[in-house]
């Protein structure tokens, strides 16, 4: 039994495919968000719940903010810049432009500035490993940091020091953490600092606080997992009225509400009326206070 438990509150009823990769863009006071299957880029605006959606030409993996204004997309095809006024996209590379089976997943900033995003099978990605782990650096190079086995390159943070990066790859349940070099980006000395209990789903997107504690959305679990990485402890947990939670970020006004998206991909109709809210966006008010997003240097 984990205490406390908070319960999330719905705040859009959309009923997302793939709800995913929200990040809180305080130059707007609103969350950037995908649905992957759906080929969709949105934005929420936290205090008006108004949604506005950008249709795309590729399944988005993740979303970045800039520091030159607008955004940089991980596309199944590879990073592009992204501009939402003009809705300009920008092809930055595909460092796997041969493996016609891959597409790119979740991914962030670090505290460097560069976009970190990871690889994945579009199809029968829980038993065929074929994804890696690319960095986007601001003068455009892209440098693989893991390869070639990773099943789906799911959620990624860095502590408050900059001297660890935790990533989970989803099928293999378990969060690691790496020693990471600032400067270079290199990662090193992999340790394993959780492992899901059973029956407690897939670890999926996950956001850090400004204490090191981990949030991470479990697929299959109905929850956001409030973990110590040092302990490996599940110490609060938020619930969420879905089978598939898919990633959360921190935003608002003090940085303590915690956005969570779903996901109602693969519900048959009988789940599906068993579980309405299946795909929509949940808002759960917490105790800790998120660290903002790191941007896009370049």
């Amino acid at each position: 039994m984990f205490t406390p438990t908070i319960n999330a509150t719905q705040v859009l009823g959309i009923q997302a495919t793939l709800g995913e990769g929200p990040i809180w863009d305080p130059r707007t006071n609103s969350f950037w968000w995908i649905d992957i299957v759906e080929k969709k880029l949105h934005l929420f605006d936290l205090a008006s719940k108004e949604n506005r959606t950008w249709q795309l030409d590729q399944m988005p993996g993740t979303v970045v903010t800039r520091q030159s204004g607008g955004l940089v997309l991980a596309l199944e095809n590879g990073f592009s810049a992204f501009d939402p006024e003009t809705e300009k996209i920008d092809f930055l590379g595909d460092p796997e432009s041969e493996l016609a089976d891959n597409r790119f997943n979740d991914g962030k900033c670090d505290p460097h500035g560069r976009f970190w995003a990871g690889t994945m099978r579009t199809e029968n990605h829980m038993e065929q490993f074929t994804g890696s782990l690319y960095s986007l650096e601001k003068n455009g190079e892209i440098t693989k940091r893991l390869g070639s086995q990773i099943g789906v390159s799911n959620g990624i943070v860095w502590s408050s020091d900059s001297r660890f990066m935790y990533f989970i790859d989803s099928p293999t349940r378990q969060i690691s953490r790496f020693d990471y070099d600032p400067v270079t980006g290199n990662i090193q000395n992999r340790q394993n600092v959780f492992e899901a209990p059973e029956g407690f789903g897939f670890p999926d997107g996950m956001a850090i606080d400004t204490d090191d504690h981990l949030w991470v959305a479990f697929w299959g679990g109905s929850c956001i997992a409030k973990i110590d990485p040092t302990s490996g402890e599940i110490i609060e947990r938020v619930i969420v009225p879905v089978t598939a939670p898919t990633a959360c970020a921190f935003g608002g006004p003090n940085m303590n509400q915690l956005l969570i998206t779903t996901a109602s991909l693969g519900l048959d109709p009988k789940s599906k009326a068993q579980q309405p809210m299946a795909g929509d966006l949940f808002i759960a008010d917490v105790s800790a206070t998120g660290a903002p997003a790191h941007r896009f240097a370049g």
